[in-house]
C-alpha cells in the first residue's frame, strides 16, 4: 500500500473542506472498503480524512419518516423499534447484509457507498477494467461473470452493485442528504446511483468533496407488508445472485399499492417501476405476479454466464410477491 497523509475532521465543514481542497483526498468512514481496496492497489488516495467522529449517527423519527445518520451502523438501524415493526423489508436486509460483527463497524453511509465487488475490478492484474481503467475494457465480459448483472449494464462494464440496504431503500423510495462546498442537497435514491452506461467509473452523483449526511426512509402505510427476499449460493453471509425488496398494499384481493426493487441483477439497485404498474390495480393473483416479474427483466443484457440470472430475478420476485401477499401457488 502506497504511503497516505491521515487527518481526521473536527466536524463536517472541516470534512468537506479538507477534502474539496484536494483532489487526491478520500473519505474513511465504515462500509466503504477503502483501506481494502488500497491495500490491493485499486484505489492510490495521498490523503485520508476520517469522519468516523462526525456527529452524524443516530435515528429519528417524525410522522411520516425514519430519518438516520449517515454514521449510524447497520446493527444500530437493525435494531430500531421502528424499523423492527414498519420496516421489516430494511430490517432483512440488513441482517441478511453482514455478519454482527461486520454490522457492528459498518455505517449506513458508508454502506451505501460500497464499491462493486467485481473480481476484476479488483485485481490490478487485470488490465481490463473500465471501472478501475476508463477505456481499458471490460474483463468480465470475456470471461467468467457468474456473479454479474444484467440490467442497467452494457459491454463497457458489468459490474453488480453489491448493496442489499440500497435495494430496501429505493423500494422505499428513501431520499440520501449530501452536504458538499456548494452546500446542502437532497437526492432521491433512485436518482442517487448511476448506471454504467458510457462512464463506468462513475458511480453515483457525488461530486468530490461531497459528503452523505443522513438517510430519510418514508413509512409506508400502516397496512402495507413488506420483505426482502435474498438468493445466495450459501445460507451463510454471501453476495446475492439475486434479490428483491417489496411494499404492498392489497384490498379485498386487489394490488393497491406496489414498490418493488432488484438486488444483485444490476449495475445499481434496480427499482422496477413497470413490475410496479402491472401491480397496481391488479388482481394479486400468482398470473399478475409472473406478468410483474417479466416487466421487471425488460431490457436485460446477458454473456454467457449470466443468462441464468434473467429466469432468477423473476422467480426470486415471483416468490417475494408471494410471501407479503399471502397467495399460494
Amino acid at each position: 500500500m502506497r504511503p497516505f497523509d491521515y487527518v481526521r475532521a473536527a466536524d463536517v465543514d472541516e470534512a468537506v473542506n479538507l477534502l474539496a481542497a484536494d483532489p487526491a483526498a478520500s473519505y474513511l468512514a465504515g462500509g466503504t472498503t477503502q483501506l481494502d481496496l488500497m491495500k490491493d492497489g485499486v484505489l492510490g488516495p495521498e490523503r485520508l480524512v476520517d469522519i468516523t467522529r462526525l456527529p452524524l449517527r443516530g435515528i429519528t423519527r417524525s410522522d411520516d419518516a425514519l430519518h438516520v445518520g449517515a454514521l449510524t451502523t447497520m446493527e444500530e438501524l437493525a435494531a430500531d423499534t421502528t424499523v423492527e415493526r414498519s420496516l421489516p423489508l430494511v430490517r432483512q436486509a440488513l441482517l441478511l447484509g453482514a455478519s454482527t460483527q461486520l454490522r457492528n463497524m459498518a455505517t449506513v453511509g458508508g454502506n451505501l457507498l460500497q464499491r462493486a465487488r467485481c473480481r476484476y475490478f479488483r485485481d490490478p492484474a487485470v488490465p481490463e477494467c473500465n471501472k478501475r481503467d476508463p477505456g481499458s475494457g471490460c474483463a468480465a465480459v470475456e470471461n467468467t461473470a457468474r456473479m454479474h448483472a444484467i440490467l442497467g449494464v452494457s459491454d463497457r462494464c458489468i459490474a453488480v452493485h453489491a448493496s442489499d440496504l440500497a435495494v430496501a431503500l429505493v423500494a422505499l423510495d428513501a431520499t440520501v442528504h449530501l452536504q458538499g462546498m456548494p452546500g446542502r442537497r437532497s437526492v432521491p435514491l433512485t436518482q442517487f446511483y448511476r448506471e454504467s452506461g458510457a462512464s463506468p467509473d462513475v458511480e453515483n452523483v457525488l461530486v468530490h468533496g461531497e459528503l452523505i449526511t443522513g438517510v430519510t426512509v418514508p413509512l409506508p402505510p400502516a397496512s402495507a407488508a413488506s420483505c426482502y427476499l435474498k438468493v445466495r449460493d450459501r445460507a451463510s453471509y454471501e453476495f446475492a445472485l439475486a434479490s428483491a425488496g417489496v411494499v404492498l398494499v392489497t384490498r379485498e384481493g386487489t394490488v393497491e399499492h406496489a414498490r418493488v426493487a432488484l438486488g444483485g441483477v444490476a449495475s445499481k439497485p434496480w427499482r422496477c417501476l413497470e413490475a410496479e404498474q402491472v401491480l397496481t390495480g391488479s388482481p394479486a393473483t400468482e398470473e399478475t405476479f409472473r406478468e410483474a416479474a417479466a416487466a421487471s427483466v425488460q431490457g436485460a443484457w446477458t454473456v454467457p454466464g449470466t443468462e441464468f440470472k434473467v429466469e432468477l430475478a423473476q422467480r426470486t420476485l415471483v416468490r417475494a410477491l408471494r410471501t407479503v401477499s399471502g397467495v399460494t401457488p
